[in-house]
Order: C-alpha cells, then structure tokens, then sequence
C-alpha cells in the first residue's frame, strides 16, 4: 500500500514528529489539531468558541489538502481539557458536519500541548 503524506500552508505545521495527515489507500488520518493560527503559529485567544473553530478550521484545510470535505470523515476524536465545553462543541460542529455524523469519542484529558484547551483528529474515507 502507498503512504502519501499530506501538508498543507492552510494549516498549522506539525509542532514535533508527525506529518499534518498520512494517505493509505483511501483512508486518511489527519493529526491532532488545536487552535493554533496557520499564520502566526500561536493559540488563538478567545473564547472557546473561537479556539473550536479554529481547530475546526485547520481540520478542513487539511481534510481538503487531502481531496476531502467533512462529509468524508468517518471517526473524529475530541479531546477537552474540560468537559464543561461539550456542549459548545456539539453545537459549534453542526456548521460544520451535516448527517449523518461521523461516529466520535469526546475525551476529558489533564493537558494538551502548548497548554490548548481542544484538541481533534479525525479519519477520513475517501
């Protein structure tokens, strides 16, 4: 089978070891996103709404960096650094993903890198 890493500028560039998303086959794993600016390699600062965007915003340039849109994506996971925030990003998602929904875990974690309150990564069926 033939990996094909896939990179975009729209995107943050990955902070350690990773590629932004690997291509097997039909199947992509797009990395963990948090909100980081594409631009300016920082955390958005903001409320959270903004910071689930955000990491919403730098999963699609890589879903379509990959010649996909939301609607290919199977599984997403999302990690919270608090789960008080569920509720936004189930309401934040629905301007993003129409149904059926991919399946999804959502994960309360201790911390996320550079101090991020989000984090997603997802996998995608082309």
């Amino acid at each position: 089978m033939t990996r094909t890493i896939i990179s975009t500028p729209h995107a943050p560039g990955a902070i350690g070891t990773y590629s932004q998303a690997v291509k097997c086959g039909n199947t992509v794993y797009v990395s963990g996103q948090i909100p980081l600016d594409p631009a300016t390699g920082q955390l958005v600062t903001g409320d959270m709404d903004q910071q689930i965007r955000r990491v919403l915003d730098n999963l699609k340039a890589i879903i379509t960096a990959a010649g996909g849109d939301f609607s290919h994506v199977a599984k997403l996971n999302v990690f919270l650094t608090d789960l008080q925030h569920f509720a936004a990003v189930n309401r934040i998602m629905t301007e993003y993903f129409k149904e059926p929904y991919p399946a999804r875990a959502a994960i309360g974690v201790g911390a996320l890198p550079r101090g991020a309150a989000v984090e997603m990564d997802c996998i995608l069926e082309l």
